[in-house]
């Protein structure tokens, strides 16, 4: 497994050299300042490749480059914005990079309660249904909202909004309307209703339907461009603000893979996404689509009730770490036995908890602090190893050097 690091380009305040430091070989990133749905020209995506190969490092995987909204709606800027992907695809492909990650969730993308949740091991990300639904109820005032909500919770949520003061208020919707680190998109609140608006209504199986039609329409390209595409799963997987998410089961996955059946429609194989519901068996899963995971991000959650968690340590929290890395290994090896020139599968230690003086920082980006990463970074690496000296596995020998590109 090759050891990665996500980068948000000249501003992150985490540098390509701290990425070094931390045992990084490779680097995952995006154009962040190109706007969703617009083109990534061979000129932009040269002038990255550029900054990261004068720190010694080439960028190995894109994440992402966005789906627009006029693409998961098919709305009138459908065809415009398919074809500025297509070509982004090729630029891609013609700047070396193999690897794309992508989502396709309605009108927000991730989702967090509390950025700054404390544990003993920092401060981590959280997310707590009934406080999403106070948000979206009392907050947002989102139309309809009570009907995507069971009576209980409907009450826990007026019972938490009631004991909130203006500044955690205020706080709460922020955090529910921010962007990804790095995104081009953030709403206010009559933006997000404006959106929201041409969401509305939409069913699983009819954006299940946008998904494959995009990917249709792209997956020939990459295939072309010599680009994997792997969609990165729900995060959290389950349904907000009444509207459906379509990659969060494993069910819902092997219905966008098989709906798709090429080796450039993969998946991104999140433990932590995926981890969020129970009975998704993490191990098996690796087993199942094996072949078709281009990418991991290997990151925990500890399930404190029904869709309440908090990000753990990455070989803490209620999903079987060890257990997904030894399946992903075991998969690298079964590539390598076919000959496959991918076979080296890469991952990023994703999120890390705000520890020690980054906790003082002021532009660290929730999730994506130095030191937190290193740490789980470090963690992952020995249990890579452990993997690799169960099997009497020699990483420097041929039989299992590295397979690039």
């Amino acid at each position: 497994m090759r050891a990665t690091w996500r980068w948000f380009g000249a501003g992150d305040p985490v540098t390509l050299d701290a990425a070094r430091q931390a045992g990084a070989e490779g680097i995952v990133s995006s154009l962040h300042h190109v706007p969703d749905g617009e083109l990534w020209t061979d000129v932009e995506v040269g002038r990255h490749v550029d900054r990261m190969a004068a720190a010694g490092y080439r960028w190995e995987v894109v994440e992402s480059i966005p789906v627009s909204n006029e693409i998961r709606l098919r709305g009138p800027g459908w065809r415009r914005d398919v074809e500025n992907y297509k070509e982004s695809l090729r630029a891609v492909g013609r700047a070396g990079i193999p690897v794309v990650c992508y989502n396709f969730i309605p009108v927000i993308d991730w989702a967090r309660t509390d950025l700054r949740w404390p544990l003993p091991s920092g401060l981590a990300l959280r997310f707590d249904l009934a406080d999403f639904a106070a948000c979206d109820l009392f907050i947002l005032k989102r139309r309809n909202a009570a009907d995507a909500y069971a009576p209980d919770l409907l009450a826990e949520a007026e019972r938490r909004f009631a004991g909130m003061s203006d500044e955690r208020r205020a706080a709460l919707e922020a955090t529910v309307l921010a962007p990804l680190p790095g995104g081009t998109v953030a709403y206010s609140r009559d933006a997000f209703h404006e959106v929201f608006a041409r969401y509305e209504g939409m069913t699983e199986d009819a954006y299940r339907g946008h998904l494959l039609d995009f990917l249709r329409e792209v997956v020939p390209v990459a295939e072309e461009a010599g680009v994997r595409m792997c969609i990165h799963p729900d995060d959290p997987p389950i349904d907000l603000f009444g509207l459906p998410r379509v990659a969060g089961t494993e069910v819902q996955i092997a219905r966008i893979l098989d709906g798709v059946p090429s080796p450039s429609n993969g998946l991104t194989f999140c433990v932590g996404s995926l981890g969020v519901r129970a009975e998704n068996d993490l191990v098996a899963m690796v087993a199942r689509f094996g072949p078709r995971i281009h990418f991991a991000h290997l990151r925990n959650v500890t399930r404190e009730s029904a869709f309440v968690f908090h990000e753990a340590e990455h070989l803490g929290g209620s999903s079987d770490m060890a257990g997904v890395v030894f399946a992903l290994r075991r998969e690298e090896e079964r590539r390598r036995l076919e000959g496959r020139a991918d076979a080296e599968i890469p991952f990023r230690p994703d999120h890390g908890h705000l520890m020690l003086d980054d906790k003082d920082k002021a532009d660290t980006r929730p999730g994506y602090s130095a030191i937190g990463r290193l740490k789980g970074l470090a963690e992952l690496r020995g249990v890579i190893r452990a993997f690799d000296v169960v099997r009497g596995l020699d990483p420097a020998s041929p039989a299992v050097a590295p397979a690039r590109r």
